[in-house]
């Protein structure tokens, strides 16, 4: 997929952010989640950005750098993805950025098997997905009608349930 189709939706300050932030890690940004399918709201929905490495350890700590975030707002995540144990770390951004988006960092042994988990929806979106998925960000982000819980429930069920991907078990294990 070509990355220019999935920030097309971004204004000029986020793309400016993740080129420099690209730059600064010295490594490649994927794009995953709404922004690179059709259910994007701009300046609404969280950009969802995987990056990959040989050591998460010290990628995490040129993040921590750039965001002038502290170690313990790195949450560890692990993954029980079709019987493999992936694991990583995450962090949300809004707070030392600016930007709505969420980084994860990954081992490069996981890249593969993460790639395709992440192109799952776009293969698989259906009319009734691309619907579906766009009539529940109208009623959470332009009607507030929805709370926050519901939404994230009958969005995991669309994205998961419905496109088949009821084998994958998501841990967020918290920092304190």
């Amino acid at each position: 997929m070509n990355k220019n189709q999935f920030t097309a939706n971004l204004t000029k300050k986020e793309k400016s952010y993740f080129h420099k932030l690209s730059y600064y890690l010295d490594t490649k940004l994927y794009y995953y989640g709404s922004v690179t399918r059709d259910d994007y709201v701009p300046n609404k929905s969280d950009i969802d950005i995987a990056i990959f490495t040989d050591n998460e350890h010290s990628t995490m700590s040129k993040l921590q750098h750039f965001l002038h975030a502290k170690r313990n707002a790195f949450d560890k995540i692990a993954w029980k993805l079709n019987g493999q144990l992936i694991y990583g770390y995450k962090i949300k951004c809004m707070k030392y950025s600016g930007i709505n988006c969420e980084i994860a960092i990954y081992n490069n042994e996981f890249k593969s098997v993460l790639i395709e988990e992440y192109n799952k929806p776009l293969k698989n979106q259906t009319l009734l997905i691309y619907v579906l998925l766009n009539v529940l960000k109208i009623l959470y982000y332009q009607i507030p009608l929805l709370p926050t819980n519901t939404f994230l429930i009958c969005k995991r069920y669309i994205l998961n349930d419905m496109i088949g991907k009821k084998e994958n078990v998501f841990y967020l294990l918290k920092q304190t």
